[in-house]
């Protein structure tokens, strides 16, 4: 079916690939032969003033590390506070915990740590209150690395904080582990994998600032375009953050399983928020205008078909 000049419902061997992640194909060999370079280390010295870091394989490694340093028995619990209070989290994160202790979402008796989610690049706003309860904090920016909050403390409350770097950047490896020195990690990454991924890191470090800006106007795009047929943002967009994805709400009769198989079909990677009717979909700085209007005639498609459905 062609739709505007765009292909709906492909041959599965000829669908396009639109990831979350900014990494391309083309990446593999422009990032094989990127010069080395150490100099977002650099950037990370000046960003995480006293504090010491660590490159990890992924943002899963950097959990496990940090979660190794709090000497945690069976029986405690890891409290998740998230940027929506929402049912939702990532197997990611819970699976990890879950190898040390348990978890809840909220304050229990056995709390011993605290683990904030900026969830997709939303920050959590109220992150200086939470060192009232005098519990080391994990803060985890896989989707955040570029985002802030209203009191500009990501980043600078956790005793700990989790990146992600293909989140964000157009990379298929690659965490980072940021910690107070009193917690004395010892974790040394594989010396050709960390060589890798600062290459990568430091080429475009410099970047970022207008990744971020590339990326607010994607999302706004998006939200003016999808406002049409009654379509709307989870998020307000705010100038301090940087959308890890575009989140929208879905309408009530719409069944959101059945989309994601649509979308992904499309060739577009895309999830459900759980226990909302919401979903999202890549906002990265490397989609044209072209890539979003292929999104949003994928999405018009499949409106148009199952809108009446009950």
């Amino acid at each position: 079916m062609l739709v505007n000049d765009f292909i709906m419902e492909p041959d599965e061997y000829l669908t396009p690939s639109y990831r979350i992640s900014p990494f391309l194909t083309e990446d593999i060999i422009i990032n094989k032969y990127l010069s080395y370079s150490d100099t977002c280390d650099e950037y990370f010295l000046d960003r995480f003033k006293n504090r010491s870091f660590c490159y990890t394989t992924n943002g899963r490694e950097a959990i496990n590390i940090a979660l190794s340093k709090l000497n945690l028995k069976s029986n405690d619990c890891v409290t998740i506070f998230t940027t929506t209070n929402n049912f939702y989290i990532s197997g990611c994160v819970t699976k990890e915990i879950e190898k040390f202790c348990k978890w809840s979402r909220k304050i229990e008796k056995n709390t011993k740590v605290i683990f904030v989610n900026h969830e997709f690049g939303f920050p959590y706003e109220n992150l200086m209150k939470l060192k009232n309860y005098n519990l080391p904090i994990i803060e985890d920016c896989a989707h955040s690395f570029n985002s802030n909050n209203i009191e500009n403390s990501i980043g600078k409350v956790g005793d700990f904080i989790i990146f992600s770097f293909p989140k964000f950047f157009p990379i298929q490896i690659g965490g980072l582990l940021v910690y107070k020195k009193k917690y004395n990690v010892n974790f040394k990454l594989d010396f050709k994998q960390e060589n890798y991924i600062k290459k990568v890191i430091s080429f475009y470090i410099d970047k970022i600032d207008d990744w971020s800006k590339a990326r607010s106007k994607n999302y706004a795009y998006l939200n003016y375009a999808l406002s049409s047929i009654g379509i709307y943002s989870r998020f307000k967009l705010k100038n301090y953050i940087t959308p890890g994805v575009y989140m929208f709400k879905v309408s009530n009769n719409i069944d959101t399983a059945l989309f994601k198989i649509f979308l992904w079909e499309q060739g577009i990677q895309c999830s459900v928020f759980y226990k909302e009717k919401v979903m999202y979909i890549p906002v990265h700085n490397r989609l044209k205008k072209e890539d979003l209007d292929y999104f949003i005639e994928c999405i018009k498609c499949f409106y148009h078909k199952h809108k009446n459905l009950t």
